[in-house]
């Protein structure tokens, strides 16, 4: 006697809990394909705007016309909001007359402080992704095993007992399992790609960091009248 083993069948076919394991592990298949397209997205953006402010930065304006140009942004760059923080800070102190190294950390520490920030919305729903992947095979373990201790139950009322009748209570159970790894494979991918390009990114917020605290500290022990129209470059 022939039977349908099609997917469609053998899922229709399971058991409730097997079922709501598989409906659960679609779901937050259909999740993580969304917030991995998100991502992609996301990061593409956060990396061509930094590219273009860094390209501005070098570019020879002045400090303080920078500065108003990210103010009058409806959206600005990461590197762009550090870049405000630290200028706003150090332009506050500035108007203070604190000493030169007050100036400098106090730029720092905001811009550090802008960095995390920057950071913590990049690296946004990167735990979700890490934890599907590391989970959903043991979800979808846990519904094989179920199906499977169902399936050789409903075996137990059977006289004989042939491979044929064994045969859909075990695939359907092994259905769990391959959804489970369908929801984990790319989410893994995803994570270690997105992971690798975060640090780049981290390691040019920081390089950014860095350069522009130097660039601070040429200006910081100038006398008001010379920044007048902002912080001059000197390279």
């Amino acid at each position: 006697m022939n039977q349908d083993l099609s997917i469609t069948t053998l899922i229709l076919q399971a058991s409730l809990v097997v079922q709501l394991v598989m409906v659960g592990l679609l779901i937050v298949s259909l999740t993580s394909w969304t917030v991995i397209f998100g991502k992609l997205l996301g990061l593409r953006r956060v990396r061509s705007s930094n590219e273009d402010f860094e390209r501005e930065f070098w570019s020879g304006r002045s400090l303080t016309e920078m500065q108003q140009a990210v103010g009058n942004k409806p959206e600005s760059a990461p590197m762009e909001r550090i870049f405000a923080s630290g200028m706003r800070e150090f332009m506050k102190l500035r108007e203070k007359r604190l000493d030169a190294g007050a100036q400098l950390d106090g730029a720092r520490r905001a811009m550090r402080a802008s960095y995390q920030r920057e950071l913590d919305v990049i690296e946004s729903n990167l735990s979700f992704l890490a934890s599907v992947g590391s989970v959903s095979p043991y979800v979808g373990l846990l519904g094989t095993v179920w199906g499977i201790m169902h399936a050789f139950v409903g075996l137990s009322n059977l006289q004989q007992v042939t491979l044929a009748s064994v045969a859909p209570g075990i695939a359907e159970a092994l259905v769990a399992t391959a959804i489970g790894l369908f929801a984990a494979i790319p989410a893994v991918v995803a994570y270690n790609r997105f992971a690798r390009d975060i640090d780049r990114i981290a390691i040019q917020l920081e390089t950014f960091i860095e350069e522009f605290t130097n660039i601070l500290e040429r200006n910081a022990g100038q006398p008001r009248s010379a920044g007048a129209q902002g912080c001059p470059w000197q390279h």
